[in-house]
């Protein structure tokens, strides 16, 4: 029904509907599979890395207890470590410039997908230390401590601790800018998102208030990210987005750092500290050099749908490694191998792993099931 016209007779008459302007399109983003294969290696270099610090580990950390097995197991760990840096790198650049959130609702989605499988497992490897008597403690007390991040149910959930924080941030801040620019309401803001990132800020600082106060045992809280991985995900963010780098040969100069940073890596974990930080320049020339040399490299058409397959089971993939990984090595690992079997096994070890690891994602990715299990 038709609201009668406000103007007078006498003035021309108002049309039935005023014309709207037609919806700006949306921009056609390219898939990039140069991060789809970023992500599988960074993939495999988190396995290299857990299985070389478990032939370290089994050594006791010295070579003397096992140099073949120190050795081999130390050069793994080494060669690794870029991964981590360049998982913040990508997840900055999927939030910033990749694939930015529109809304509150959208980023809070991205969340739920990533605590959920968080969650599962966390509860898996609990329940898994306890079948093989692992655990120190009753399996409910691991799980109400896992809440708040204060222990860890396998050592490589700590990257999704402080991962759901920097993408929170991040996110947060594209839509206070993106709010900004479009002149939004207050009521659309992300006020939501700004009241649990307040409540992360001031979390630790609570908790430990409170059990001083009030002798309370409470749990620590683990929830939150040091400035190095925030700025990982920014520069990743500026990188990957950049939209090309030398190409051909001059894309290989890129690699010389890194095997430079290798080098010093592997110097600093044997003479000064093993295991060395994330935040250390070593490895972030490391990161940097495995970043440039993979930038906006082309896939071949041919390789591009099982390339994308791996890449999105990447994830279920680093959620199930280390329970694989842990099964190998307490059978395979010893400290009187030789370097050439130990770097055999080494090899053997990460490749079995990640065959493992990927088929198992992809299996309860076709079941239906990575709502749950990444």
């Amino acid at each position: 029904m038709t609201m009668p016209s406000s103007v007078s007779p006498a003035g021309p008459a108002a049309p039935a509907h005023a014309p709207q302007p037609a919806p700006e399109p949306r921009p056609h983003r390219e898939h990039r599979y140069d991060v789809d294969l970023l992500r599988l290696i960074c993939s495999v270099g988190v396995i290299l890395c857990h299985t070389g610090s478990a032939f370290v580990n089994a050594a006791g950390r010295e070579a003397a207890n096992g140099p073949g097995t120190y050795w081999a197991g130390l050069v793994a760990d080494s060669a690794g470590r870029f991964a981590v840096p360049l998982f913040f790198a990508m997840a900055g650049w999927v939030v910033l410039a990749g694939a930015p959130v529109r809304d509150g609702r959208q980023l809070w989605r991205r969340i739920v997908r990533i605590v959920v499988p968080l969650a599962v497992w966390s509860v898996l490897y609990i329940a898994w230390g306890r079948l093989r008597g692992t655990n120190d403690a009753p399996a409910g007390d691991l799980a109400f401590d896992a809440l708040f991040a204060s222990i860890r149910p396998a050592y490589h959930l700590w990257y999704l601790y402080a991962y759901i924080p920097v993408i929170m941030l991040l996110g947060f801040a594209a839509l206070v800018k993106s709010g900004v620019k479009s002149g939004v309401t207050s009521g659309k803001r992300p006020w939501g998102t700004g009241i649990a990132l307040l409540a992360l800020g001031a979390a630790p600082t609570l908790f430990g208030d409170l059990a001083r106060t009030t002798d309370l045992d409470l749990p620590r809280f683990g929830w939150g990210f040091g400035p190095y991985q925030l700025i990982y995900a920014a520069l990743g963010a500026l990188v990957l987005a950049l939209p090309s780098v030398p190409s051909g040969r001059r894309r290989l100069w890129w690699l010389l750092p890194a095997v430079a940073a290798l080098a010093a890596i592997v110097a600093y974990q044997h003479r000064v500290h093993y295991t060395i930080p994330y935040a250390s320049v070593l490895v972030a020339l490391l990161g940097a050099g495995v970043l440039f040399s993979l930038h906006r490299v082309r896939v071949p058409d041919r390789l591009r749908p099982a390339l994308t397959r791996l890449a999105g089971a990447s994830f279920g993939a680093y959620m199930i490694h280390v329970l694989v990984l842990g099964v190998l090595t307490d059978v395979l690992v010893d400290t009187d191998l030789s370097l050439p079997v130990a770097a055999a096994l080494v090899i053997g070890v990460t490749a079995a792993t990640g065959a493992v690891s990927f088929g198992a994602a992809l299996l309860w990715t076709r079941l239906g099931l990575t709502r749950f299990l990444g």
